[in-house]
């Protein structure tokens, strides 16, 4: 084949090594802008399963890459005045412009033609039977065949700069300085016996407010050079062409066009915080190599390497994501101490957990479990248990530990079989019209409180606390069921012993619209007149449902609150129903228990709540009495579910943490115990509702040992 790449970075390059090296008779050609020795940036970094991978592509370019190689174990973090280290996480370290010599010898002696300093005006003019564009992040293949490839270009994180200096670290440090500007944070890692990276990251008000938008090239390194003194320890920041830049996030729903495809850069990129653009653009080398040598056909061999690639790569974009979202809002987790600091960066990403710092660093783990169990209880012994094993309290409610489970059919004694801390059950209705569902119990009358008390008992006999979620269905809801014309009764949990198909029942049509005064003050005082209830009948913990489109919900949402009166409109007019029942509620329910609200903090719809309004939200609902926000997202309209994909409702809990300063329970298919350690000790979440397999549960004595 002949093969032109236009883009001689590493992608580029290590492509070439890669085609040549499995057919000489391949003509290969790699095209370059820039000159041979121009490179940007200082160092770049690998894993120790990157690099197993570019052994086994090509041993000779391993070999002498690595025989170069600055390596370290540790992860510093820099915080308060504290420097903390975690050790077992193993990096390599090398100059961009060492790694780009390698290469570029390599190839060279396979008899890949280079040629630098040519500027490539038309796409179309460049010929061979595959075109491959490593022109990176900002690619002219890209944006010329931008109709096939269909990219999309965004700015992610804050505004940063990347420097060297001549402090030659020992770990891959984080650096975190509080000015009266804002939160300055530092990327830093060695490279070489003599140089590390040191990258400054801003947001952008705290760069604006620094005065960095007005200075120079010199003028910053100066200016963070005298902001780092103390951890530059007398030496100096360097720079080339370091200028103040935006990140920019690159993906491409396709990746290849009739003969062009593209890698590297030019394909995708991922934030710099998880340090991983060298590795996925060799990494896509590698794949495209082996396609070409697996299918005779170019055509063929691009879409088998799109298809492997593609999702791996989305993988770390996630990843990546998690890891430069951490970084824009790390300012609101400043409030945590030293060790919780650490942990929830460490953790960011959601690649590593804790049981996976355990094992790469015991000893990390166990002093920050020792401090964890400390700080909730004064007497914790020097060795703790894990944290999910932990005492929680909030007022008068105590818990034996943070695992929440979910009753099924109303049975608190089975929920808390498992050795839940706390169990809680699905929706009650506070009004007959205010079920979901046909068979929902309704609490409105006192003598229908009477039945929950020996669940309430069976809940407490196993040493669980019990909690009772509270709700209107709204436009959700359902009247009473009627079959053949018979109404019939309901039962006090559970559906009816009818079939659910043979019962003919029509859509609520109460919406927030359509609700006059009179009507919401009935509601507001069911509300209250349940609590009242609740707290007579025993229950613990009362939880106030305003998630997933019900009634309180519908008052919250752009997407379903069309009101214009004080109701409707802003957001603080959205407010004002759900906040006077929680206010209500609030009145009816003893001080000392615990009053959570299950709030869906983004609408997960267009044109719905953020996770901005729900931040806001959650602060509005703390200070109307809330002591936790039960943390939920999506299904306000239909279509509005989200994706749950593993972390995703536990970022919004970390948010809502530490941003509106309130303790949260989160859910979101919470399978294993490490996943709720992780989410306690780094203090993204307080409890978590677990829901383990059955083997699992089988398979482990419950959560109380």
């Amino acid at each position: 084949m002949k093969v032109s790449i236009v883009g001689a970075g590493p992608a580029g390059l290590y492509l070439g090594i890669l085609l040549k090296k499995a057919d000489s008779a391949h003509e290969i050609e790699v095209v370059e802008r820039n000159p041979a020795d121009a490179t940007f940036g200082w160092g770049v970094v690998f894993s120790g399963e990157t690099l197993g991978g570019l052994r086994d592509a090509d041993l000779p370019t391993y070999v002498e890459i690595t025989d170069t190689f600055a390596r370290w174990d540790a992860v510093d973090v820099r915080y308060r005045g504290q420097l903390l280290r975690s050790r077992g996480h193993a990096f390599s370290g090398i100059a961009r412009k060492q790694l780009l010599a390698i290469l570029q010898r390599r190839a060279a002696d396979l008899g890949v033609k280079l040629e630098f300093g040519v500027e490539i005006s038309d796409p179309e003019a460049v010929s061979g039977d595959l075109v491959v564009a490593a022109d990176g992040v900002n690619s002219r293949f890209r944006q010329h065949f931008a109709d096939h490839f269909r990219p999309t270009v965004e700015t992610q994180g804050g505004k940063y700069v990347w420097f060297g200096t001549d402090l030659v670290l020992d770990a891959f440090r984080f650096i975190f300085a509080d000015t009266e500007h804002g939160l300055f944070q530092v990327h830093s890692y060695p490279f070489d016996e003599r140089t590390s990276t040191f990258i400054v990251e801003c947001a952008e008000e705290v760069w604006r407010s620094a005065g960095l938008d007005r200075m120079g090239e010199q003028e910053s390194l100066e200016f963070c050079e005298r902001l780092f003194a103390e951890d530059l320890a007398g030496h100096r920041l360097m720079s080339n062409k370091s200028i103040w830049l935006d990140f920019q996030r690159v993906t491409n729903r396709s990746w290849h066009t009739g003969n062009v495809v593209l890698i590297g850069d030019a394909a995708h990129t991922a934030h710099f915080s998880i340090g991983s653009g060298t590795k996925l653009a060799m990494e896509d080398a590698i794949a495209l190599a082996e396609a070409l040598v697996q299918h005779a056909d170019p055509a063929e061999a691009v879409v088998a390497y799109e298809l492997e690639r593609q999702p791996m790569v989305e993988r770390v974009q996630r990843a990546a994501d998690e890891s430069a979202a951490y970084f824009s809002r790390v300012v609101h987790s400043t409030t945590m101490e030293p060790l919780q600091f650490a942990a929830n960066l460490l953790t960011r990403s959601g690649r590593i957990s804790h049981a996976g710092l355990a094992v790469r660093d015991p000893a990390f783990v166990q002093t920050l479990d020792a401090w964890f169990a400390r700080s909730v209880a004064d007497d914790a012994a020097r060795f703790a248990p894990p944290p999910l094993f932990t005492p929680f309290r909030i007022g008068g409610t105590s818990l034996a530990n943070r695992v929440v489970a979910a009753a099924g059919g109303f049975d608190l004694a089975a929920a808390a079989a498992t050795g839940a801390g706390l169990v809680m059950t699905p929706v009650v209705a506070v009004t007959p019209d205010g079920r979901i569902s046909p068979g929902d119990p309704v609490l409105d009358t006192v003598g229908r409180t009477g039945g929950w008390q020996s669940a309430i008992d069976g809940a407490h006999e196993a040493g669980a606390a019990a909690m009772i979620r509270l709700g209107h269905a709204g436009r959700r809801g359902a009247t009473e069921p009627r079959f053949r014309g018979v109404d019939l009764p309901l039962r006090t949990g559970g559906w009816p012993l009818i079939a659910a198909s043979a019962l003919a029942y029509g859509p609520f049509t109460q919406v927030p619209a359509a609700m006059d005064a009179d009507e919401m003050r009935r509601i507001t005082g069911a509300f209250a007149a349940a609590a009242s209830r609740a707290a007579a009948a025993g229950f613990d913990a009362l939880e106030l449902d305003a998630a997933h489109g019900y009634l309180l919900a519908g008052f919250l949402s752009p997407l379903s609150n069309r009101r214009d009166d004080e109701y409707g409109g802003p957001l603080e007019n959205r407010l004002r129903f759900p906040l006077e029942v929680l206010r209500a509620v609030r009145e009816h329910w003893p001080d000392e228990r615990m009053l959570a609200v299950r709030l869906s903090v983004t609408d997960w719809a267009r044109g719905g709540l953020d996770a901005d309004d729900g931040v806001e939200v959650a602060r509005a609902v703390r200070d109307a009495g809330a002591s936790l926000i039960h943390v939920e997202a999506g299904q306000t309209v239909a279509g509005g579910a989200p994706e749950y994909r593993r972390g995703y409702l536990s970022t919004l809990s970390d948010r809502v943490r530490n941003e509106a300063g309130v303790p949260t329970l989160v859910g979101g298919h919470l399978t294993t115990l490490d996943e709720v350690n992780t989410l306690v000790v780094a203090g993204r979440a307080d409890l978590c509702v677990l829901e383990p397999t059955y083997d699992h549960v089988q398979s482990t004595s419950n959560f109380r040992g």
